[in-house]
């Protein structure tokens, strides 16, 4: 619509001086010019109704241009408010695409740090094991980073105590850490149970300084739902973070390994420079 204004605009500016010309050609000044033996007063009275009239064309159209200036200032007000919508429109835009439900996976770009994270358990206790273990080995840590939990399909973390460091695919203000232990409650047993991670601790990790910030301590219920949500605190925590370090201070008694299916790290990612 603006586009057309501006031309409209133009075509008026062009045709104004044409109008007037015709204006001032079509009077009978050549008429009286040409007669000029008749009386002075006709003349005199004619160039009188032409001015006239061409004061009240000046008028028409000064009064059309007023209008048309009017409303190129209503379009120019129109257009800015357009633009801080838009501007709006993209800071909204962009805030929900990065408060992602979960930076820790590995098809967004989450990754394990190896040397900072605990071995795996490879059961070695007796022959029948070391077969079941050949046919089906243990899981890597990088299984916590994907969304597959079906029944068995976790990390096997070797011993009661351990932990696990997610690189994160960028830098986040944490808000929070979900874990889970088995794919639901109605499948708990004795036996799944006393692998499931007990006391946790969660630690913002700032891999360019080497530096870790302590974020929150939970307890993984197993008498509630399988996936458990912790809040972190003082979130979302103003500073933001590369890697998380989830440490597993004990589990629920089994002494050879502790299983987590699935670690979620919520969060805000950090505004690019650009947008600060």
């Amino acid at each position: 619509m603006a586009l057309r204004k501006k031309r409209f605009l133009k075509v008026v500016f062009l045709l104004l001086p044409v109008a007037l010309a015709g204006v001032y050609r079509g009077t009978s000044w050549p008429a009286w010019t040409v007669r000029g033996k008749g009386p002075i007063e006709e003349p005199t009275r004619a160039s009188a109704a032409d001015l006239k009239n061409l004061g009240a064309l000046l008028a028409e159209q000064t009064r059309k241009m007023q209008l048309l200036l009017e409303e190129v200032a209503q379009l120019r007000v129109e257009i800015s408010s357009a633009k801080e919508v838009k501007q709006a429109a993209s800071q909204t835009a962009w805030e929900a695409s990065v408060e992602m439900s979960d930076w820790a996976l590995k098809s967004s770009g989450a990754t394990i740090d190896m040397q900072r994270t605990s071995e795996t358990y490879h059961c070695q206790e007796h022959w029948s094991c070391r077969v079941l273990s050949f046919f089906y080995p243990a899981k890597p840590p990088d299984t916590i980073l994907q969304p597959d939990v079906s029944q068995g399909n976790c990390w096997p973390l070797q011993g009661h105590q351990g932990q696990v460091v997610i690189r994160l695919p960028a830098r986040v203000h944490l808000t929070g850490v979900t874990v889970q232990h088995t794919v639901g409650q109605e499948v708990f047993t004795s036996r799944t149970t006393s692998s499931a991670p007990r006391d946790m601790a969660v630690f913002g990790v700032d891999t360019d300084r080497e530096e870790e910030t302590l974020l929150g301590t939970f307890t993984y219920n197993i008498a509630k739902e399988a996936i458990q949500t912790f809040p972190l605190q003082n979130a979302p925590v103003p500073r933001a973070f590369s890697s998380v370090r989830l440490l597993v201070k004990s589990n629920w008694g089994k002494p050879a390994y502790t299983c987590i299916y699935r670690v979620q790290v919520h969060g805000k990612m950090a505004k690019p420079e650009s947008l600060n």
